[in-house]
Order: structure tokens, then C-alpha cells, then sequence
């Protein structure tokens, strides 16, 4: 990353300030909440860091992911207000998030990930070897795809 660059973090906090001048209640809260939980990462662990932007890009996933599962939720429970709610929280997190990867896409990155693990293997891998694929998979897909893509993904080239 170069250093005209902004880290995500500083462009979330720096969105934050913003939305607050704009008087943008639920876009406020919502960055509020991603600073609070990339805070909680950082101080994680047995020794306090500051995440990259690859780490931040994960925690971000991670609670987009968790307000898909609480809508969801609220949906069958009859609560559409709530789940509404949620929805709008993840479209504003999905903003800071990278594009997604086509289907078309991440068969690419699974078949350089096979070719990659073949040539390490010296042979073509199978299912026993579908960790170590998943594994460089996910590397080359930089938290464009989840996990459950890569893994289907992987299992049906294998």
C-alpha cells in the first residue's frame, strides 16, 4: 500500500466524523460499531496491534455476515422493522467491504490454487489435500469470497 493511500481504518474513522456533521444516525452507529469491533480485535489476543487492512477487510466481513443472520432471523420472527434495520447496517458495512468475487472468478482462483498445491505436491491433489487448496484459495481470494464459496469451490474442481 502506498502512503497517499488511507488505511481502511482511517477511512472509516474519517466516513464517521462525516456522517456525524451530516446528522446520519444510522450510518453513524453502524461505523461506530465497526470501529468498536476493529478496536476489540486489535486488544485481542496477548499483545495489543493495529490490524491491517487485510485483517480489517475480516472483522468487516464478519459483522456483515452477522447482520445477514440477525435479518434473517427477525424476518421469521415477524419483526421487519428490525431486520430492516440490519439489512441497512450491512448494505453500509458491504460499502467498505471488496467486490465479491463472479462465479466465473473464483473458479480461476481455484484452479491457480490447485495448480499452485499440485506443484508443491509434485502431483495432483485430492480430497486429502483439500485443506492445503481451501488454504491457498482463501490467500489468493484476499476476502473477496467466504469461506463456504471457496470451500464448495474447491470441492467441486477436486
Amino acid at each position: 500500500m502506498s502512503d497517499t493511500t488511507p488505511s481502511l481504518k482511517a477511512t472509516l474513522r474519517t466516513d464517521m466524523v462525516a456522517s456525524m456533521k451530516a446528522k446520519d444516525p444510522l450510518r453513524t452507529a453502524t461505523l461506530r460499531m465497526l470501529m468498536a469491533a476493529i478496536q476489540t480485535e486489535e486488544v485481542a489476543g496477548k499483545e495489543a496491534r493495529v490490524l491491517t487492512d487485510e485483517e480489517i477487510i475480516k472483522v468487516l466481513a464478519k459483522e456483515s455476515k452477522k447482520r445477514g443472520e440477525s435479518a434473517e432471523i427477525y424476518t421469521e420472527n415477524g419483526r421487519g422493522e428490525l431486520a430492516a434495520k440490519e439489512r441497512a447496517e450491512a448494505q453500509i458495512i458491504d460499502e467498505y467491504l471488496p467486490t465479491p468475487l463472479t462465479d466465473a472468478e473464483l473458479v480461476d482462483v481455484v484452479d491457480t490454487a490447485l495448480a499452485q498445491v499440485s506443484e508443491e505436491l509434485g502431483e495432483r491433489p485430492g480430497m486429502r489435500q483439500m485443506g492445503q487448496v481451501i488454504k491457498a484459495a482463501s490467500a489468493l481470494a484476499k476476502g473477496k469470497a467466504d469461506g463456504a464459496r471457496i470451500s464448495a469451490a474447491v470441492k467441486s474442481r477436486l
